[in-house]
């Protein structure tokens, strides 16, 4: 099975290029695709934002069509999909995904697609960790980890940062939003190699997990 991995940032590939050969099979292969943040669904699915270029949901409507047509052509013993990794962050999740579902169900060939969702960040996924988060950060604040409840809607990204960045959440916006994407991006090299993906407590991970691993194992049908 061939994966294409679309995120939205940067540390999401950071992450993802590093958990996604813990998950899958030797004889697959994956290709981890970063946009410059999630953006908006179109209104029309027909057309593409242009000025959304660089956003994952203003260009999903056009990719999904792509990777439609493209699989298609794949011969039968190449299988392949899409995994669309995004997150929640305020939306509903129910309405959320149904707009996700609307996008694929006006592609014509369908690709095989997956909509894994962080709820409510990607750091949720780190969080699941928390053994991960101590062997990468030894001095992280207990306190701060321990009251961490998975996928909860808490303010995810501040909570890690209030966990192991020096002075926290309130000193992290005070160094530009550029830092603190690149933040972000030290966080995810720094926890992922250490997190055991079949403990990961997050059930958004899970899901991610389970969806991969289903997939690689139809792939070898």
């Amino acid at each position: 099975m061939h994966f294409e991995i679309l995120v939205e940032d940067r540390s999401g590939k950071q992450a993802l290029d590093i958990l996604v050969p813990k998950i899958i099979s030797g004889q697959d292969s994956f290709r981890v695709i970063a946009y410059k943040g999630i953006g908006h669904i179109p209104k029309n699915l027909s057309i593409s934002a242009s000025a959304g270029a660089q956003l994952l949901l203003n260009q999903l409507p056009k990719f999904l069509k792509g990777y439609g047509n493209t699989f298609a052509n794949y011969p039968a013993d190449t299988p392949a999909a899409v995994i669309v990794v995004c997150d929640l962050d305020s939306k509903c999740p129910k309405t959320f995904r149904q707009d996700l579902f609307a996008i694929l169900n006006a592609c014509y060939p369908k690709p095989e697609t997956r909509f894994c969702i962080a709820i409510e960040e990607g750091e949720a996924w780190l969080f699941g960790d928390l053994h991960a988060v101590k062997a990468a950060y030894p001095q992280a604040r207990d306190a701060v980890l321990n009251r961490y409840i998975n996928d909860s809607i808490c303010g995810t990204r501040e909570l890690l940062a209030d966990a192991v960045y020096r002075g926290g959440s309130q000193a992290l916006p005070k160094q530009g939003w550029q830092n603190v994407g690149k933040e972000k991006s030290i966080w995810a090299m720094s926890i992922t190699p250490h997190m055991d993906v079949s403990k990961n407590k997050s059930p958004s991970f899970r899901y991610l997990r389970e969806k991969l691993g289903e997939l690689s194992a139809i792939g070898k049908q």
